[in-house]
């Protein structure tokens, strides 16, 4: 069952996506923007799965890796609904939802448009909530909102990494770090203090922002944004299983 396989939503966007099956709580791997489920934390996170006999789901948001559709239009939103559609389909009990640095973000909006009980915990790695807000100075932010697309430096690639305008309006309407976040599953948050991408307070402000009292923030001194050295995937597998296990 874990060979890659379509989804077909209502209006024909066919994602992609990979799934185990096994014990629950499953454990849905969301990666990052232009990111898709054949990075190294979701391959490890897939083959721990598998390992341990844990159903797990991967799957590539529209416009991305093997999944049908424009990048230009992926939106939070978009892609929120692709998760859930995805989640609903696959995933018969609760879920525990893994999110790295945008794919953070999309972890909670996903987790507040769950059904109830189908929550059992949330780990970030790197997330970014909010960056269409602190991650854009005023002269992008004012491009983005004229219906411009900014191209920034990357630093993973030969091509620029664009930020279309109807992702960034997507974003600032999706904002959650100026209030509370109402989920009170167990929450673990990973960050790299030397991540270039996505400032480490980013988690601290996430988890003052979550309602939930369980919650943890791990920083690792060396890391970087992608935290995909070995011993970081060590720590990432090691925080999945725990929460699996208490579930």
């Amino acid at each position: 069952m874990d060979y890659l396989r379509f989804h077909t939503m209502a209006d024909g966007r066919r994602i992609a996506f990979r799934h185990t099956p096994g014990a629950c709580p499953a454990v849905v791997f969301l990666p990052g923007y232009m990111s898709d489920m054949a990075g190294s934390k979701a391959a490890a996170v897939f083959g721990w799965a598998r390992e341990h006999r844990r159903a797990c789901l991967l799957l590539d948001y529209s416009g991305c890796g093997e999944s049908g559709g424009d990048f230009s239009e992926g939106t939070l939103s978009r892609w929120r609904e692709e998760v859930l559609a995805l989640i609903g389909s696959q995933c018969s009990g609760p879920v525990i939802l893994a999110g790295s640095s945008m794919g953070g973000w999309l972890m909670l909006l996903v987790a507040m448009a769950l059904e109830p009980g189908r929550l059992a915990g949330l780990v970030g790695i790197a997330a970014a909530p909010d960056f269409t807000e602190w991650g854009y100075d005023e002269a992008q932010k004012a491009a983005l909102a004229a219906g411009e697309t900014v191209l920034e430096d990357n630093p993973y690639g030969p091509e620029p990494t664009p930020t279309h305008p109807g992702f960034w309006a997507d974003g600032q309407a999706n904002l959650l770090l100026d209030r509370e976040i109402a989920l009170d599953c167990p929450a673990r948050l990973l960050h790299g203090q030397a991540d270039g991408d996505v400032p480490w307070e980013i988690s601290l402000r996430l988890a003052a922002a979550l309602r939930s009292a369980d919650v943890q923030v791990t920083l690792i001194k060396d890391g970087d944004h992608r935290l995909s050295r070995e011993a970081d995937i060590a720590l990432l597998l090691r925080t999945i299983a725990a929460l699996a296990d208490a579930a």
